[in-house]
């Protein structure tokens, strides 16, 4: 068989052993050492998670559910995408946090420290300068900013992305996949040391800030905001848009986005929906008492992830990968301005594969509304195949 680093598989079959078996049949390679997939949460979870295991039996498999997938044909929906990863390139191991909440720097230490060890003890490459980071957490745990920084400061340095699992449009229940189960409230910890040169990236396309808007009454941990400058929240949302309440719905909130300035740098804050009862906001990032979130002005979508893949490629090279956790409220203004067309061909230019998401992870930050993840290079010889 010839000599691969990944395969990036695709599978829109609707029923779910058909799924997996296709998905298996694509992935199906002698060096393949480790699987991630992508899954619309359509399937019948507890069949999907049978299926995977029965089919890589003896080969480590995690994933988790999404708000769509990501592959080199474009954007997909109702489908399964999954990268296998070569033994010869990757030495790859991961771990299942549980449960997110109460998760400490001690527990961080402990587990970069088991990661690193699986990885070194293969004997691929150092794990200094050759090893990132991927996370995928429950996207409706409201846990990922404490368990992020968590990690971020046992890291030590090493590069980190990653997103939150989504639930297609329904906002209803997220999962990650681990050993054979769904679970919900908990988080995988991918740990990548590579002989491929790689480079960990994010990017959004914030033009210009406008007008400021303060946060005057909050439950920080539901992530609900009830006020905005001491008036309802949503109605105050709604006036800065000259829109009625009524017509504020996730488009709206992907074409017209709210963030927060960190350390001279903005950072969207999505509004998740409006909660009728009180006119209150959900968001699906941490928001604070007092907080200034500002409205801002978006790019092209599209001009700052291209302007980045270029930059990338002209100091690395073409290619092998590019895995990607890309929002769910960039996917829906791409589909707002009949976009997907210029999605697929940069996807298929740059061997993009992974998710949207319901929150996106850079070096221990918490993001919206935001483009990350890794540009692992490599030659023309990696197989590529897809349904």
């Amino acid at each position: 068989m010839t000599n691969i680093k990944t395969i990036t598989a695709l599978s829109s079959l609707s029923e779910t052993q058909q799924a997996s078996e296709e998905i298996y049949q694509q992935l199906n390679h002698d060096d393949i050492g480790f699987i991630l997939f992508y899954c619309s949460s359509t399937y019948s979870l507890p069949a999907l998670a049978s299926a995977m295991q029965v089919l890589f039996s003896g080969i480590k498999v995690v994933g988790c559910t999404t708000a769509g997938e990501v592959s080199s044909a474009g954007n997909q929906e109702h489908s399964i995408v999954a990268v296998g990863f070569s033994s010869n390139y990757f030495s790859i191991s991961a771990e299942l946090i549980k449960s997110m909440a109460g998760f400490d720097l001690l527990d961080a230490q402990k587990t970069i420290n088991r990661l690193s060890e699986q990885c070194a003890s293969k004997e691929l490459t150092t794990i200094k300068d050759n090893t990132f980071l991927l996370t995928l957490l429950d996207g409706l745990s409201f846990e990922e900013e404490h368990f992020l920084a968590a990690l971020n400061s046992a890291a030590a340095g090493i590069p980190h992305f990653g997103g939150s699992a989504g639930a297609d449009d329904n906002l209803s229940k997220t999962h990650v996949y681990y050993n054979g189960q769904f679970l919900q409230q908990a988080a995988v910890v991918i740990m990548v040391n590579s002989t491929c040169p790689f480079e960990v990236f994010n990017c959004h396309h914030i033009k210009q800030p406008a007008e400021k808007l303060v946060v005057t009454a909050v439950d920080a941990q539901s992530r609900t905001v009830y006020e905005l400058n001491a008036e309802p929240a949503a109605a105050e949302y709604a006036r800065l848009l000259n829109l009625e309440v009524k017509d504020l719905c996730p488009k709206v909130f992907s074409l017209n986005p709210l963030a927060v300035k960190v350390g001279g740098q903005y950072y969207v804050r999505s509004i998740q929906k409006v909660n009728e009862a009180d006119l209150s906001l959900t968001f699906y990032c941490a928001v604070d008492l007092g907080i200034v979130l500002t409205a801002v002005e978006m790019d092209d979508i599209l001009h700052s992830l291209s302007a980045k893949l270029v930059d990338i490629s002209q100091r690395y090279g073409n290619p092998e990968l590019v895995l990607a956790c890309d929002c769910v409220l960039r996917r829906l203004e791409i589909e707002h301005k009949n976009l997907n067309n210029k999605v697929q061909v940069l996807n298929s230019e740059y061997k993009i594969a992974g998710f949207n998401t319901y929150g996106e992870h850079i070096n221990g930050i918490h993001l919206n509304q935001t483009f990350t993840g890794v540009y692992i290079a490599g030659g023309n010889d990696a197989v590529k195949r897809g349904k």
